[in-house]
């Protein structure tokens, strides 16, 4: 889980960092905001390529990230002014936060799609697979569908604001405090959904503390509907 948490924050480095930092430095070069906009318009899409070169398949993640990338490069192959260019990345987040909104409610929402990899049977846990959690717990359920709701609703937040940056504030202060806004909401989305996980009891239902379902669980992972089989009585 450390490594893939720690390859997760890499390219969220990489993907927020590497553009903002070629845009100045191509302007410093006296390239044109257009072109430079431009450029660093690039640059993520080559993190997503390698994921997809070194697994050969994209995660819950992967895949919403690929299509952010996808729609971020449509918006800048359209061209137009250099606001346009500055205001696509309010664009595509709050069609992200849309995107999450809209799976709240599906058969499992993008935000337990993302987690479950890096959190199943390894943070807080009693073994319990959560794909039995989610089966037999409609609490377990909510939580994840309240969650994604709030991540929808800080990303659709977060693209208005980038927005109304890119058509009121100077063109070159643009891109710094895009990107200065990420880990801003990112780190807010954090606060408020650890918060809410632990007012909901999400970890108690992950190790065993709190269970509403009349269930238990196997060595194979398999759940059991029903009370626990008797001891047999000792002669």
């Amino acid at each position: 889980m450390r490594r893939s948490r720690r390859a997760t924050l890499l390219i969220a480095l990489w993907d927020i960092g590497a553009p903002t930092a070629l845009y100045y430095g191509l302007r410093a070069a006296g390239v044109s905001v257009f072109s430079a906009l431009l450029a660093g318009a690039m640059l993520p899409a080559l993190s997503t390529a390698v994921q997809w070169i070194r697994q050969r398949h994209l995660d819950a993640l992967g895949g919403f990230g690929a299509g952010m990338m996808l729609m971020s490069l449509i918006v800048s192959a359209i061209g137009g002014s250099p606001r346009f260019l500055l205001a696509r990345d309010g664009w595509v987040t709050g069609v992200g936060g849309l995107w999450f909104a809209a799976t709240a409610r599906a058969r499992r929402p993008l935000v337990y799609l993302s987690a479950q990899p890096l959190f199943d049977g390894r943070f807080r846990s009693d073994g319990t697979p959560w794909d039995v959690l989610w089966e037999h717990e409609p609490r377990f359920r909510r939580i994840w569908r309240v969650s994604t709701v709030i991540w929808g609703a800080t990303m659709l937040a977060d693209g208005a604001a980038r927005i109304a940056m890119a058509y009121t504030l100077p063109v070159d202060s643009v891109p710094a405090l895009g990107a200065l806004l990420w880990p801003i909401t990112i780190g807010f989305l954090q606060v408020v959904n650890g918060a809410y996980y632990e007012i909901a009891g999400l970890w108690r239902i992950t190790s065993g503390r709190v269970r509403t379902g009349d269930y238990r669980v196997d060595e194979a992972g398999t759940p059991a509907v029903g009370p626990e089989p008797a001891e047999p009585a000792r002669t």
